[in-house]
């Protein structure tokens, strides 16, 4: 009837999985146990991957496996599939588990208790936690803990993961689960069920299959268009779904109709179990106040002014809050080029500690203000549980362009990172919206995206304000963010109409209860992001920038820039007494400097590019940037921080970037940056592709390279014909 999982390790070292339903706090519960950062969110896609910890408990290593929030083990997505996988010992790079941990939340037990039921047929010890019990009480739910426990045949404790009450408890349970063993499980379907999901395994195996766990085969028999379907290695899937046909069609006249089988059987079964244990009391003032503001946040009209709102405030806070600590990192900056330019005399050394890294490294640096600020307000929108109301209101407008609300999750976490983005299209069962989510998802504004906005705006925008009060500044950087999302929607309506044709299933979601962010949580949110944005500086950008440095620098004899630049230094000791001289030295240093990177081998390559991006108002520096930029859109900050201390326009006196650009030229001495020129590069930046790393997770998502090429072919020319038109209108416009 049902087989037994067979754990891999001893029980001095135990491997357990940690499962539950979306908004339950599972992820909560895995940083406390293991003490591990794991991301924590009120929506599908949060926890896309699985996450593997460490902890000792007494004598024993507990490895603490925590799998993608599902609703069921039902497979119709790679999300739920993974799932199914390493509980049955299947995934290659997870130990089989030795026991199970279900987490449900204790105010929804009866819909939660589902997962449960066919985790239960899986055999494997398990415990049950019912978690967010200081809220469930709060609401007058009580819970008979003991006779639970003895009627679902598995141990059950009450944690409130959030204030890490109860969690010893469990790693207790798990203990006791897996010494003591369990009850048998309950025949829950009736005989002529598992009859047939034996007879499917016998054809099966015949047919050249590997033998499995029955549960695979039960699961093919009651998921319609199910992933353990499309999973089976079987050469002929024609002949293998008309072989389930028959078998569900011979159960049906029997009276027993798949899938609605399963759904009646199992509720019934746990109403069952509930019955007597579970009471609620009719009053709960905080779910009727969270309806009350759910009818303003998810309300059509309010709804989407106050999600406008929302983000308008969040741009307008970066740029308001995050100037004084800009300011601290240029002092710092600054401080290194005046350190390390004291300490040597001029050189190719000198060159590229202070042209290159310091320059290139520094000018990204500098904008992880922003990047703090921007990954703190999407932590708290996430925590407090906004972001499924968001994505609620989004589902109409979804619908228009062939997806669901569920899409709108994977875009949303790509206003961060594209990449993580990428990956939470995995929970969107349908593959035609997963497709077209994937290929939209890079159009979102990432956090790579903000020095490129924050460095042209803040140079080139005024600082004055709209209508009295709005920063005008703060509304183009709110522009540059709408632009992607804006054109994301034809563009996806184009590709479910051509490459991608099919209806989109219905969109449910569960809306968790609003709660106060978790401080913790937050910080530990913004601090794993920030992180990485400064480690991807630290190597990434690092080697790109030595790269663009010795491409501008070579192959010029520097001799005399050197001895200029030499001169230049011993004057400034004396600067009102050397004026004129430091003056006419300058224009000759900047002449020298010039000449040399014009004939460097960076210098070379920008000038064959140069026709290509002259009608988008860029000269070849600005070109060589965006083509050096393609590993990682905010590369082209460091590369035009090289280019242009190479080139000269930064001196000792204001190393500054901002500087460098808002005082370059073109060869006739007109301005080289205008506004419609620093509009032209933004909107290039907010379309473009010019990101390694999200093609790749492209490419390994679809498993074929034809997607990334396409990605990265439809987002270069968009973006060139949006920046031609930015440029060529705004130019008009201007005189």
């Amino acid at each position: 009837m049902h087989e037994t999982v067979q754990p891999a390790t001893s029980l001095q070292s135990l491997t357990v999985a940690l499962i539950g339903n979306p908004n339950t706090g599972k992820s909560t519960l895995f940083n406390s146990l293991c003490g591990g950062k794991a991301r924590v969110g009120n929506f599908p896609g949060v926890t896309v991957e699985k996450k593997v910890g460490k902890y000792r408990f007494g004598d024993r290593q507990i490895t603490l496996v925590d799998l993608p929030g599902t609703y069921s083990l039902s497979p119709r997505s790679a999300d739920e599939m993974v799932s199914v996988d390493v509980l049955l010992g299947r995934q290659k790079e997870v130990t089989a588990p030795d026991a199970v941990v279900c987490i449900v939340d204790a105010s929804n037990l009866e819909r939660n208790l589902y997962l449960f039921s066919q985790i239960r047929d899986l055999n494997l010890p398990t415990v049950l936690v019912l978690n967010m019990w200081d809220l469930a009480t709060s609401r007058g739910v009580q819970i008979d803990v003991e006779q639970l426990s003895e009627r679902l045949g598995v141990p059950v404790v009450t944690t409130s993961a959030h204030r890490r009450e109860g969690i010893e408890r469990v790693t207790d349970a798990v203990l006791q689960a897996v010494e003591t063993p369990g009850t048998k499980p309950v025949q829950l379907f009736p005989q002529a069920f598992y009859d047939e999901a034996q007879q499917l395994d016998e054809w099966l195996v015949a047919n050249g299959e590997p033998k499995t766990h029955l549960f695979l085969r039960e699961r093919m028999l009651l998921d319609i268009r199910g992933a353990s379907e499309e999973a089976a290695s079987q050469p002929d899937q024609t002949k293998l779904k008309a072989y389930l046909e028959e078998a569900r069609g011979r159960l049906a006249a029997s009276g027993h109709r798949i899938p609605a089988i399963e759904t009646k059987l199992r509720y019934d079964w746990i109403r069952q179990q509930l019955d007597g244990v579970f009471t609620r009391s009719d009053t709960d003032q905080r779910l009727s106040t969270s309806d009350r503001i759910d009818k303003v946040l998810t309300h059509k009209v309010t709804g989407m002014i106050v999600f406008a709102l929302i983000m308008l405030l969040i741009f307008q806070a970066i740029y308001t809050w995050s100037g004084p600590f800009m300011e601290m990192v240029e002092g710092l900056q600054n401080a290194a080029n005046d350190l390390v330019g004291g300490m040597m005399g001029p050189g190719t050394l000198r060159s590229l500690l202070v042209d290159g890294i310091i320059a290139g490294v520094g000018s990204v640096i500098i904008f992880l203000p922003q990047i703090v600020m921007l990954f703190a307000f999407i932590s708290i929108l996430e925590d407090c549980g906004y972001m499924a109301r968001a994505a609620f209101l989004m589902d109409k407008l979804m619908t228009k362009v062939g997806l669901s609300g569920k899409s709108f999750l994977p875009l949303m976490s790509s206003f961060a990172c594209a990449i993580p983005g990428v990956m939470a299209t995995r929970v969107i069962e349908n593959r035609r919206d997963r497709m077209v989510t994937m290929l939209v998802a890079p159009l979102m504004s990432c956090s790579a995206r903000l020095p490129v906005y924050i460095l042209m705006i803040y140079t080139f925008i005024p600082a004055s304000l709209l209508f009295g009060f709005l920063s005008l500044q703060a509304t183009v950087l709110f522009a540059m963010y709408a632009i992607g999302a804006l054109l994301a929607i034809p563009i996806a309506w184009l590709f479910k109409k051509t490459l991608f044709k099919g209806e989109t299933p219905p969109f449910v979601m569960e809306l968790p209860p609003y709660k106060w962010p978790s401080p913790k949580i937050v910080l530990d949110r913004v601090y794993d992001r920030s992180r990485a944005f400064v480690v991807r500086a630290g190597t990434l950008i690092f080697a790109v920038t030595v790269v663009v440095w010795a491409l501008g620098y070579f192959p010029g004899d520097h001799t005399a820039q050197h001895q200029l630049a030499q001169q230049l230094e011993t004057l400034h000791a004396s600067p009102e007494e050397n004026a004129e001289k430091i003056d006419e030295l300058s224009a000759e240093f900047d002449s020298v400097s010039g000449a040399l990177i014009r004939e460097s081998y960076l210098g070379r390559m920008g000038k064959a590019i140069e026709p290509a991006v002259r009608p988008l108002g860029w000269d070849w520096r600005i070109g060589i940037g965006a083509v050096a930029s393609f590993p990682a859109r905010e590369v082209i900050i460091s590369t035009m921080g090289t280019i242009f201390s190479l080139g000269g326009e930064v001196d000792e006196e204001d190393p500054s970037l901002k500087d460098a650009l808002a005082n370059a030229t073109w060869p006739d001495g007109r301005p080289l940056f205008t506004v419609p020129v620093a509009l032209s590069l933004m909107v290039f930046f907010a379309l473009c592709a010019q990101c390694g790393a999200t093609l790749m997770v492209i490419r390994r998502e679809t498993n074929s390279w034809r997607w990334p090429i396409f990605t990265f072919a439809y987002m270069t020319g968009l973006a060139y014909i949006a920046a031609l038109l930015t440029y060529q209108i705004g130019t008009s416009l201007m005189g």
